[in-house]
């Protein structure tokens, strides 16, 4: 009998903690859970702690903040123990992270080809013909109609859309394993949303990739991801598969549901999150 895949990614009792002036913050609480080569959702409100429990795993929390897990490992492989350098070839290589708005994330005063090509070359052995080659080739992937001009523009020059197109493209070029999106299409309008999941949703089933998708929002999550967890105050509150959504237990996930808006009721007053001191305990 064979044994059991190991899960990509193990989170277990992950903690993140802020010193500030008047006390410590607990940002994120005692998170656990596993990842498999699947689309995972991780749905909270501002401040749930669903951004810093990502940042966590990619190595991005602030210096000052205190990070401790009875496991944090990728691979079979412990991140808490890991050398930063070994933690800094890891990411960008077998980890990367889109993040909400590209205008903060891609280099103002580098074009956008020579910004994926960097990425590729700080990561592999590769000639600058090669390099480029594939830099228009991922360009392609995203869907940029012509990979060519974009590849000589400026982030200033390109629409949100496209800008965040460009990111996902530098973030994918290496190939990773796990692919973590924290908020990536929220400062997109509509149409361009669903055209930048499509996109995320072709490449994961494609490349066989692990996702973490973040987000504030439910409807959105449950569409796209296979499980969700939901968080609230720094914990993870529920966790189910997203087409057993209707059946939350959670009051938290109850409200949240019962707060989406359905086409076919005329509802007055509009339903309103009455959040409980002891979901925060």
């Amino acid at each position: 009998m064979m044994g059991s895949v190991p899960p990509l990614l193990s989170v277990e009792d992950l903690r993140v903690t802020f010193p500030t002036r008047t006390g410590e913050v607990q940002a994120v609480r005692g998170v656990s859970f596993t990842l498999g080569r699947e689309r995972l959702g991780i749905v909270g409100e501002s401040g749930s702690g669903k951004s810093q429990t990502g940042r966590a795993i990619m190595g991005l929390t602030p210096g000052h903040a205190r990070i401790t897990a009875k496991t944090l490992s990728f691979g079979g492989r412990d991140l808490l123990t890991m050398p930063a350098r070994e933690r800094r070839d890891l990411r960008g290589k077998r980890v990367a992270m889109i993040l909400q708005d590209p205008k903060y994330s891609l280099n103002p005063v580098m074009t956008i080809g020579r910004q994926i090509v960097e990425t590729l070359k700080t990561h592999e052995k590769v000639s600058a013909t090669e390099a480029r080659e594939r830099a228009l080739a991922m360009l392609e992937a995203v869907q940029i109609r012509d990979p060519q001009r974009v590849f000589n523009l400026y982030p200033h020059e390109v629409s949100g859309g496209m800008g965040q197109r460009a990111m996902i493209a530098m973030m994918l070029v290496c190939g990773p394993e796990l692919l973590i999106a924290d908020e990536p299409t929220s400062a997109l309008d509509v149409t361009v949303q669903l055209e930048v999941l499509s996109i995320l949703d072709k490449l994961v089933a494609d490349r066989g990739m692990g996702l973490i998708f973040i987000s504030h929002d439910l409807r959105l999550v449950s569409s796209f991801c296979d499980r969700v967890l939901v968080m609230y105050g720094g914990r993870i509150v529920e966790e189910l598969p997203s087409a057993n959504l209707a059946d939350a237990q959670h009051p938290y996930t109850r409200g949240l549901l019962n707060c989406l808006p359905t086409i076919d009721s005329d509802r007055h007053p509009l339903p309103v999150l009455d959040r409980k001191p002891e979901w925060a305990l």
